[in-house]
């Protein structure tokens, strides 16, 4: 089993437990809010690793956005069915976006590339410029440092996680040589997060 198909499998081993303590955000709201205001009046913006829908896909898609969802865990596709009726779903894996090109006005990616393997992450963010239309808007969440952990009961349910942060200043590299500029940055706690370190937000533009 490869560790993508491990962080598939526990996602949606723990999906109520997740969704439970994965709560609607009212500063996630508040960013997003800020982010739609520099899109279209009716924008097309990807969730991509949507899990059960919050903090991100149930907030979009009561906007006037167009919001679409992607999970490649099955069990939260069917609890962002209940959390964010107003958007599309698509099953499917961030590494591999299974959309056309220049597809959406926005993307946007809250603790998700953090589960992919650190080799993939350049090509995740290669496949965000893909399906972004020019000048199109990624808001994104990383790790303050490089690491690379696991944590075999995680929330208390028996099931084992996998977390790959590429780290700061390694994210703003990837982010620039995969064509984006970087507009904004701030940090802010995990509410899941095992310790008080503080997680840093991008916002990025792409540039071609």
């Amino acid at each position: 089993m490869t560790e993508r198909d491990a962080v598939r499998r526990a996602y949606d081993d723990l999906a109520e437990s997740y969704a439970a303590e994965r709560s609607a955000d009212a500063e996630v709201a508040a960013r997003l809010d800020s982010l739609l205001e520099r899109l279209p009046r009716t924008p097309r913006v990807l969730d991509a690793g949507c899990g059960g829908g919050d903090p991100a896909l149930a907030a979009l898609a009561e906007e006037r956005a167009r919001a679409v969802g992607l999970d490649f865990s099955g069990e939260q596709l069917r609890l962002a069915r209940e959390t964010a009726p107003g958007a599309a779903l698509v099953r499917g894996d961030m590494t591999a976006l299974p959309f056309r090109e220049g597809s959406f006005d926005a993307v946007v990616a809250l603790h998700s590339l953090i589960h992919v393997p650190l080799e993939a992450h350049p090509t995740v963010l290669a496949g965000f410029a893909r399906v972004l239309a020019p000048g199109g808007l990624l808001l994104l969440t990383e790790g303050e440092e490089e690491w690379v952990g696991e944590n075999p009961d995680w929330l208390g349910t028996g099931v084992g996680m996998r977390w790959e942060f590429a780290g700061r200043e390694a994210t703003r590299d990837q982010l620039e040589a995969a064509g984006f500029e970087v507009l904004e940055e701030w940090d802010r706690r995990d509410e899941l997060a095992e310790d008080d370190s503080s997680k840093p937000f991008f916002l990025a533009r792409l540039t071609r």
